[in-house]
């Protein structure tokens, strides 16, 4: 199964998203601070996802 760069990060961001609000949402309620948390949480994740190069298929050779 091949997972482009791309499609890592937009799981990623969505996984953590979810998890912000669902969090966040345990009082009923979002405040602005847990916004900009949650904000700051996706773009990191989405950022360090993306920039993270795929592992090599097992027939690609490998650097020595």
């Amino acid at each position: 199964m091949k997972i482009s760069r791309y499609w890592k990060a937009v799981v990623a961001t969505v996984a953590t998203g979810a998890a912000g609000v669902s969090t966040a949402l345990n009082d009923d309620t979002l405040t602005s601070a847990e916004a900009s948390t949650i904000l700051i949480a996706v773009v990191t994740a989405a950022v360090a996802t993306w920039a993270v190069p795929n592992r090599p298929a097992d027939n690609t050779p490998r650097p020595q």
